[in-house]
This record gives structure tokens, C-alpha cells and sequence, in this order.
């Protein structure tokens, strides 16, 4: 009964120890002459028959084979010895059965009386025929992938020394004929512990259909455990999926190359799948806080960007992280790491530029650091110090170089002044230039001549201030969206500074149509990416519509000094006084933004990246000043930004006015600057009630007047400097009432009578 029992521990069952695909591996119940506490004893160890027999079906399963090894566990054959009777003659032969999940497809039988089980192979070629038939069940289940493969490697290695041990006591027993089943128990015991908990691994795999880098995490919260059988054994198996990840890690980090047939790896191709869950739109609950609600605190403590997964093509999205598969034991801050180094350098490999540097992104250090990732690769434990330290050497190699490239060789510096002024319009003698030149144009609808005709004026007046750089004009081109125009993006939501209409809506005017585009050169390209350029476009309509209507104020003010000489009226004191609140309202928001924001903001970003020699620091640093942009200028603050649109727009409407009636007014004229007087007065009625709502706004709803519009900007910015919620919205108020008068005359501006 020995050897049937050491086959059947081996997993392969005979007669006397029966196997049952629901219960697995008993002893038979045709011998009544076993004692049941044999019987228990021999139960326990059959456990472990079971719990073999269903790890070599999982290995086997998922990768086709179970390695190789001399004796009994060699080929998936079941050896046993059996008692033929012939007459009075007893013969013992060799059964050769072999089994799988099914049963038995093939028995023969070796009269060899004297062969040992290490020596059973030799005789088995016949079996080995019938296997050759035996249909493989890899991939079954919806498992796969090269993590799954390496987990059963791992596991058939654990497995290794439960064989030895069976093949110790094949010895064992032929060497002394007296050792009981105790024995067999006693040389097993230490597997008892060993086989529930992997199997318990097992399990959860095949449940839960456990993938690629899940099946590290898996394993891992499972060696975390206080039996240290248990832990040697998955920590063993963990090692082994390390090397997969390490080789994943090394052809992605030293090569760019991104080998993940299965999708297994947590880095991937295309746009990151995180945190794109919609939420539903928060209730507007008022928390105390005269009429703020919680959303628009959040806005206003957060300063949210616009969103660039709206802006950014997904062809665009080069590579991202699978946090959900990520091992928790590597952070998230190592992982982007590894994604910047692998992006990096996949970028220097595919791109066809005819560059004159020497050596690679990696300064030809590539078999250093595969050197140091294959000494990882062999420590038996995981260590995230040594892992991390690896992976930043890495990271600051390839930074460095592309710090070097991106400043010194591509004239970073020299880029950031283009886009100041250009985007920023730095150049502001040029945009005066443009305006006057392209006012006329850009009044009426834009059609599909308009952007060639917007860009031919803006060469001019390139060409009028002596704009010295030649080459640059190609890079620049402005941009007329217009109904009808097949855009890419037509169908995306977009928020800028001005009142973005409809796809299906045909603009206003050539100028709330009107964008820049620049074509930005390799490699800045990575630091100047799409959405870059888009919220750079954001702040570029929003300067120009201020710049704008300053220009108009500007015009409407030489037409009050060519009258000043003329006998003026009521109604003229009452016009150019208005003229001259909205001069000083938009005069001091426009030094409010070039000189507060941009002027403050862009020497930080030039001190930042002339103190760093990495490149993580200076995306870091310009993420950060493109976020300042937009959030001091309160493109991002929607209640100021659109009541600063609503005072832009009415100044537009009274320079409308006033350059069509240059006389004295008549009772016409004299009726639309009453009526102009009264939407400054009520322009935020109708949505008065709405701002009160999304932010600190105490004003009331019946008084009109321009002193309406300051009334409610002035509150809006005080009552937010009294939350302490926003210290730009009180740089903003302190630019309009640096003399107190603002405050002295009730926070209104244009308070008169016609």
C-alpha cells in the first residue's frame, strides 16, 4: 500500500486511493479492514494528494507543462505497482495509467518485478504515445498572460521539494521495509500548513480571474502573513513574477519599448482611464457663508484647470499609468517616474529627427542600468528603497539630458518669450497694430476667407512695428472658427474668456471666433503639448477682448479731446463721464493682469528654471505657472469672470454708440445711451440672482445704473476677501481702489443722473 500511496500523493490515484473531482482524493471504502483511525491518518494525507493534483491541473492548465522531474512526477504518468494473480504464481507488474481531468485514457503494463520508480520512465514509451493526444486546456477560463504564466513557474518551483520529499521516502522505504504510514505523516507534516494557503492564492486567481500585475498585489498581501512556510514559499513565487516586470521595466526604461501583448503591465498606450467617472452634479447647498455654496468654494479654494483630457486628442495620449493594476507596494510618485522615463526615451527612439548630439537620452549608460536591474531582479525580496534608488539614477540621467537639450540646445528661454508675447501679448505694440488694422474685419460674422484675411493683417502689422524675426511668422498662424467650418473639435465643450458658442451656432463677430496656433519644434514639443497650446489660447482671447475694448475706450477718449472745444450738454457730460468710469475700471484690470499676473508670475517660472538642471522640475514649474494664469485671472472663477465679460461687453456697446454719433445726441442717440445706462444699471438682473447664488453677493435687485455692474464686482471681490478665500480677487480690488474712492462712494461707479 506504500507506493499506491506515495502515486497517489504524487497525484496520481489507483484503486485503493480513489479520486473524486468534488471531494478529491479518499480511501477507498472497499477495505473494511483499515482502522478508522488509519483511515483518518490516511485521509489527511490524501489532502495533500488533493491539493497537488489541482495545482499540477492549474499549472498545467495555464502553461502546458509541469517541469520535468526524475521519478513518479516526471511525465504526468501514473506508476503504480499492482498483484497479478496467474494461477499460484503472483506477478508483480508495472500499471501505466495516464490520467488527467478527465480520467484515464490509456493503461499498459510493464512485467518488470524489480523496477524501482526512478527508473519507471524508461519503460513508459507507450504512454507517452497516448499523451502525445492529450488535448491542451491552456487558456482555458479566460486566464492569461505571460504574469500567469510566471506565477505557475513559481508555484511548480514550491511544489519542487513536497517531490523531493516523496521521492526521500520512495527511498526511504525501500531501504527498510518496516517504516509505517506514521512515518509518511510525520516527513509531510510541514506541507499541511504549506498547500491550504497557496491553494487559497489558487482560488482567488481563478475566481476572480486575477491579470497581470493584479496577480504581484495578490500574492504579495498574501506573503504578508505569520507562517513562515507560507511566507518563504509565496514570497518564492513573487520573485518570479518580479522578473517578469523587471524585463518589462528594463525594455521600457532603457528602450522605450512597451511589450504588454496582454495588457498586464501599469503602464499603457492611450489616455489614462482614471478618474473619468462622471459624477453627478453637486446640489448648489448653501453653507452659511452669505449665499456661497460648497461647489463654488471648492472652485474657488481649488482653482481648478480646465480640464485636459477635453482637450487633448486621444491619438495624442501617448502612454499613461493603470493605477487600478498597480502593485501597492510600488507608490504612484515611482511609477510616474517610470512612465517619464520610459516616454522619454521611446520619444528619442522613434523620432525621425536629424539631430547633431552625440550619444543617447541615457548618455550610453543603458548596460549600467540593465545591470542594476538585473541585480534587482535576482534578490530573492522586493525592496522599494533599492527599487526606487535604481529607478531614480535613471530618472535623473534622463532629466538631466533633457534638460541640456530643451535649454541649451533648443533656447527654452528664447520659446517662453515667443509665447509671452504672442499668447501673452508681450508684443504690445504689435496686437495695437492688429486691432486697428483687422477692427473692421472682425465686426461682421467670419466666413471662410476671413482667416487668411486676419492673418495677411497680421503680417502687416507685423511688418509695421519691425518685427525682426523673420522666421517666426511661420511658426504663428491665427485662427477663425466659423459656422460651417469642418473643425476636429467642433463637437468638444470648451471653456475660454469669451462666450463660446455652439458648434451649430454660427459667432457673433470675427473677434469671438478669432485663436493663435503655433507650431512648437521637437523636442519642445513634450513640454508644449496640445493642451498646453489650448489653455495658452484661453488666456490669449481673454487679454485680447481686454485689450480690446481698451483700445476702444482709448479711441472714444481722442474723440472727446477733438470736441472738448464745442459747447457740450447734459447728455455729453453724462457720456463721456461714463467713458471715463469704464476707462478706469478696465485700465486698472489690464495692469491688474500684466503686471500682477503675468509680469509676477513669468519671472518665478524664468528664476525656477535657471535654478534647476532637471526636467521634471521645469514641466513641474511651467504646470504651475500656465495654473497661475488661469486662475488669477479668474478664467476659472466663473461667477468674476463672467461679470467682468458682462463690463467688457457693455464697454464695447458704449464705444459702439459713441463712434456712431459723433456730434451732440439726438433724442435717438440720446435714447440708446439711456437705455446703455440702464443695462449697465440692470445688466445683471436676470442673472443676479444665479451669482448671488455662487458667490458672496449682497447687493439688491432693484438698483440699476452702471453702478449696478461696479456695485456687484466690488462686493463680489470684498465679500471674497472677507471669506479670506482668494487673495488675487483682493490684489484685483486694491487696483480699484487704491485711493478708497470705490469704497467712499458705496463700491458703484457711474453714479448719475441723465
Amino acid at each position: 500500500m506504500i507506493h499506491e500511496l506515495l502515486l497517489a500523493l504524487s497525484g496520481y490515484p489507483g484503486s485503493i486511493f480513489t479520486w473524486n473531482k468534488r471531494s478529491g482524493l479518499q480511501v477507498s471504502q472497499d477495505f473494511p479492514f483499515l482502522h478508522p483511525s488509519e483511515t483518518s491518518v490516511l485521509n489527511r494525507l490524501c489532502r495533500l494528494g488533493t491539493d497537488y493534483m489541482r495545482f499540477t491541473e492549474f499549472i498545467e492548465q495555464y502553461t502546458g507543462h509541469v517541469q520535468q522531474q526524475v521519478g513518479c512526477c516526471s511525465l504526468d504518468i501514473c506508476l503504480y505497482r499492482t498483484k497479478v494473480f496467474s494461477g499460484s504464481q503472483v506477478n508483480s507488474l508495472v500499471k501505466v495509467s495516464l490520467w488527467n481531468s478527465h480520467g484515464c485514457h490509456g493503461i499498459c503494463f510493464v512485467d518488470q518485478p524489480s523496477l524501482k520508480l526512478t527508473e519507471m520512465p524508461a519503460f513508459v514509451s507507450q504512454a507517452l504515445q497516448l499523451k502525445d493526444h492529450h488535448p491542451s486546456q491552456q487558456g482555458q477560463g479566460g486566464l492569461h498572460g505571460i504574469y500567469l504564466r510566471a506565477f505557475c513557474t513559481g508555484l511548480d518551483s514550491v511544489l519542487q521539494p513536497y517531490r523531493q520529499a516523496l521521492l526521500d521516502l520512495e527511498q526511504e522505504f525501500l531501504a527498510d521495509t518496516h517504516l509505517s504510514i506514521s512515518h509518511v505523516n510525520y516527513s509531510l507534516d510541514q506541507f499541511q500548513l504549506l498547500f491550504p494557503s497557496v491553494m487559497v492564492v489558487v482560488e482567488q486567481i481563478k475566481s476572480q480571474k486575477i491579470h497581470g500585475c493584479q496577480i504581484l498585489e495578490t500574492v504579495y498581501k498574501h506573503s504578508c502573513g505569520g507562517l513562515p512556510p507560507v511566507r518563504s514559499a509565496l514570497e518564492k513565487i513573487l520573485a518570479v513574477c518580479h522578473g517578469v516586470m523587471y524585463k518589462q521595466l528594463s525594455a521600457w526604461m532603457l528602450h522605450g519599448l512597451l511589450l504588454d501583448q496582454h495588457e498586464e503591465f501599469f503602464i499603457k498606450q492611450g489616455p489614462s482611464s482614471g478618474n473619468i467617472n462622471a459624477q453627478a452634479e453637486e446640489d448648489e447647498e448653501d453653507l452659511g457663508i452669505g449665499g456661497l455654496t460648497g461647489k463654488q468654494l471648492r472652485e474657488l479654494q481649488d482653482l481648478r484647470l480646465i480640464e485636459e483630457e477635453n482637450m487633448l486628442a486621444p491619438s495624442l495620449k501617448q502612454f499613461s499609468l493603470r493605477v487600478e493594476i498597480l502593485p501597492s507596494y510600488i507608490p504612484v510618485r515611482v511609477a510616474e517616474k517610470i512612465l517619464f522615463v520610459g516616454e522619454s526615451v521611446q520619444m528619442f527612439e522613434n523620432q525621425n529627427v536629424n539631430l547633431t548630439r552625440k550619444g543617447s537620452i541615457l548618455k550610453n549608460q543603458e548596460d549600467t542600468f540593465a545591470a542594476e536591474l538585473h541585480r534587482l531582479k535576482q534578490q530573492p525580496l522586493f525592496s522599494l528603497v533599492d527599487f526606487e534608488q535604481v529607478v531614480d539614477r535613471i530618472r535623473s540621467t534622463v532629466a538631466e539630458h533633457l534638460w541640456k537639450l530643451m535649454v541649451e540646445e533648443s533656447d527654452l528661454l528664447g520659446q517662453l518669450k515667443i509665447i509671452k508675447d504672442f499668447y501673452l501679448l508681450g508684443r504690445g505694440e504689435l496686437f495695437q497694430a492688429f486691432i486697428d488694422t483687422a477692427q473692421h474685419m472682425l465686426k461682421t460674422p467670419p466666413t471662410a476667407v476671413t482667416e487668411h484675411d486676419v492673418n495677411v493683417a497680421f503680417q502687416q502689422s507685423a511688418h509695421k512695428v519691425l518685427l525682426d524675426d523673420d522666421n517666426l511668422l511661420p511658426l504663428l498662424h491665427l485662427t477663425i472658427e466659423y459656422h460651417g467650418k469642418d473643425h476636429k473639435d467642433a463637437t468638444q465643450p470648451r471653456e475660454g474668456p469669451s462666450r463660446e458658442t455652439s458648434p451649430r451656432e454660427a459667432p457673433a463677430s470675427g473677434w469671438a471666433a478669432l485663436g493663435l496656433s503655433y507650431k512648437v519644434q521637437w523636442p519642445l514639443h513634450i513640454l508644449f503639448t496640445p493642451a498646453v497650446l489650448e489653455k495658452y489660447n484661453v488666456v490669449f482671447k481673454y487679454l485680447l477682448s481686454v485689450r480690446r475694448v481698451q483700445a476702444e475706450l482709448q479711441h472714444c477718449w481722442a474723440l472727446q479731446m477733438q470736441r472738448k472745444h464745442l459747447k457740450s450738454n447734459q447728455t455729453d457730460a453724462v457720456k463721456w463721464r461714463l467713458r471715463n468710469h469704464m476707462a478706469f475700471l478696465v485700465d486698472n484690470l489690464q495692469y491688474y493682469l500684466q503686471v500682477d499676473v503675468l509680469e509676477s508670475q513669468f519671472s518665478q517660472l524664468l528664476h525656477q528654471i535657471n535654478s534647476t538642471r532637471d526636467f521634471e522640475s521645469i514641466r513641474l514649474a511651467h504646470d504651475h505657472f500656465l495654473s497661475n494664469l488661469l486662475a488669477q485671472s479668474f478664467i476659472l472663477l466663473k461667477p468674476v469672470f463672467h461679470c467682468l465679460n458682462e463690463i467688457l461687453d457693455l464697454c464695447h456697446s458704449f464705444c459702439s454708440l459713441v463712434s456712431q454719433n459723433l456730434g451732440p445726441l439726438d433724442e435717438r442717440g440720446a435714447a440708446q445711451l439711456s437705455i446703455l445706462v440702464k443695462k449697465f444699471k440692470q445688466g445683471f438682473s436676470k442673472d443676479s440672482k444665479r451669482l448671488a447664488l455662487c458667490m458672496v453677493v449682497t447687493a439688491q435687485l432693484s438698483q440699476q445704473g452702471f453702478s449696478r455692474q461696479s456695485s456687484l464686482l466690488f462686493k463680489i471681490l470684498s465679500s471674497v476677501r472677507n471669506h479670506q478665500i482668494n487673495s488675487d480677487l483682493a490684489q484685483l480690488l486694491l487696483r480699484l481702489d487704491y485711493n478708497k474712492y470705490y469704497t467712499q462712494a458705496g463700491g458703484t461707479l457711474g453714479s448719475f443722473g441723465m
